[in-house]
């Protein structure tokens, strides 16, 4: 054989195998974006590059589930790991959208809060959805959803998540409905018509927000009086220089996951990466630049005493507290979407 061809084989050949090594040592990460993302991007994955050597793409979505339905399909999966909630994470395993893990590359399952453990993802945090509002507008401050309602003694816009999760919980709350009744009465025909009638007495008065930096933006603006919003990114406000107030009274609070999309070609390395931001470190480091609570167990006491105050998990937050039932909305929650958004298009 001609050397010179020989030596042009050779090198193509090591061209080809150093391509494919650098092609995989990439990962796509999708996650609910703001400030939520910052604070991966810092703790998660700058961190995980610079350790690992692998190039992350970071991606934001609102959690729809149909982008990772369509790729799990067609088996063209663009996406790696995705941030997910609670009752999608544990339908979209029971449908065979996302793989299952191997925790033996992950942890220990014994390490992590119960809710954490999955057989296709691992808790990130636990989150809290709170009353937030300007206390510059109000002479007394709201002390509960039914105040959220009272749009006499607070006049003004009030912001809410789009979607049946969340809006009827808080709408059986301003009802009077006990947190501890508050699935079971939701989870009857009566329940639910109560739910929605009481959303229409405020419906004229609704921001429908989409995305979780829109209700800080809209109480900033001015847009709204008050609103629900995710306590991390309320907390990063404050920070910021704003005057916004969080009501932990009626909050509801879940977990978020990491999970990875069915047909992902770079399952070991999305366990390796999910692994590592699942360490101590990392989820200390996270919840002090964004105050959720680490599932970890073991990052608990590393935590920084004056941020475990602001998180979900400090008792005097959970006092009042009511964690959202993932398997009602499992069961309830097509159904209950479908209804809230033929009411909301009226």
């Amino acid at each position: 054989m001609n050397k010179k061809f020989a030596a042009v084989l050779t090198l193509t050949a090591l061209t080809a195998l150093t391509g494919s090594a650098s092609a995989a040592e990439k990962l796509t990460v999708v996650s609910f974006g703001g400030n939520n993302r910052q604070a991966q991007e810092k703790t998660f994955y700058a961190p995980f590059t610079a350790q690992k050597g692998v190039a992350i793409t970071a991606d934001d979505y609102n959690g729809e589930m149909a982008k990772i339905r369509v790729m799990a399909d067609t088996g063209k999966t663009s996406w790696d790991v995705v941030e997910v909630e609670t009752p999608e994470l544990l339908r979209g395993c029971s449908e065979g959208l996302f793989e299952p893990l191997d925790w033996s590359r992950i942890g220990k399952k014994e390490d992590f809060l119960p809710a954490a453990v999955s057989d296709c993802g691992i808790g990130i945090f636990i989150w809290s959805t709170v009353l937030t509002y300007d206390p510059r507008k109000f002479k007394n401050a709201p002390q509960s959803w039914a105040d959220f309602w009272d749009v006499k003694k607070y006049p003004g816009k009030r912001g809410l998540r789009r979607g049946a999760k969340f809006s009827l919980e808080f709408a059986l709350l301003a009802d009077g409905v006990a947190k501890e009744d508050l699935y079971k009465v939701l989870g009857t025909e009566e329940g639910v018509q109560r739910a929605f009638r009481k959303l229409d007495q405020i419906k004229p008065d609704i921001q429908w927000w989409e995305s979780g930096a829109q209700p800080l933006q809209w109480l900033a603006a001015g847009d709204v009086v008050m609103t629900s919003a995710y306590n991390g990114r309320v907390t990063s406000a404050q920070n910021d220089g704003q005057s916004f107030a969080m009501q932990w009274n009626g909050s509801l609070y879940d977990l978020d996951h990491w999970a990875i999309v069915k047909g992902s070609p770079n399952k070991a390395l999305a366990e390796t990466f999910i692994a590592f931001a699942s360490e101590p470190v990392q989820q200390k480091n996270f919840v002090e630049t964004i105050p959720y609570g680490p599932s970890n167990k073991n990052a608990v006491p590393l935590v920084d005493a004056a941020v475990g105050k602001k998180l979900p998990t400090s008792p005097e937050n959970l006092q009042n507290a009511r964690a959202t039932d993932a398997e009602f909305w499992i069961d309830h929650g097509e159904d209950l979407e479908e209804r809230f958004t033929a009411w909301a298009n009226k």
